[in-house]
């Protein structure tokens, strides 16, 4: 009898670990379409000493372009089209997990480029880079929106999500205005930072 209990315990444990896996992962994400619970992600601002085009540029280029070896541990672009890509981030949360969201990234020069979830560890993510010209320079403006199901659960769930998620588009944003501004700063013509 115990040792029933024991294993039925050690069973319903595992499987526990095992569901949290696929769930932060994104590898087993639960999508019922019940009780969704939808809340803010960002906004950020940033302001870029580089125009608009040169910040668009880094930010599509991985996508659109050929992705640099120095990212293929972070972005996989599955599909590849003129204005859309199918991509994967990869996002490491411990030491040999990561998190594998695949997205859709749309694309509407100079000024905007879209994120919609596919596959992760919520159901419902949509996102923007918004860029705007700011006095010969550039505003980039990240805001979006997650959702996750189960009423409070999820509403929980897309709060530790989307901290995790803020604090890995910040880093992005980081590298972005640190490029584009270096860019900037060696190119020659009259929108050279001195």
């Amino acid at each position: 009898m115990l040792a029933g209990v024991i294993g039925s315990a050690a069973l319903l444990g595992g499987a526990t670990a095992l569901g949290y896996v696929g769930l932060v992962s994104g590898a087993c994400p639960i999508d019922l379409g019940i009780g969704r619970r939808i809340a803010s992600l960002g906004p950020q601002l940033v302001d870029i000493a580089a125009p608009r085009d040169v910040v668009f540029d880094i930010v599509a280029a991985p996508y659109l372009d050929r992705t640099p070896r120095a990212m293929a541990a972070k972005l996989e672009v599955i599909e590849r089209g003129s204005d859309m890509v199918l991509a994967a981030h990869y996002t490491p949360l411990h030491r040999r997990l990561k998190a594998t969201t695949v997205e859709t990234v749309r694309f509407t020069r100079p000024e905007r480029i879209d994120f919609r979830l596919v596959r992760g560890p919520v159901p419902h993510v949509v996102e923007a880079f918004i860029l705007a010209d700011h006095d010969g320079a550039t505003q980039l403006r990240y805001e979006g929106e997650i959702g996750a199901d189960l009423w409070r659960l999820g509403q929980w769930w897309s709060g530790v999500v989307g901290r995790k998620w803020n604090a890995v588009v910040a880093d992005s944003l980081a590298s972005v205005k640190v490029e584009a501004e270096r860019r900037t700063a060696t190119r020659p013509g009259p929108h050279a930072v001195t």
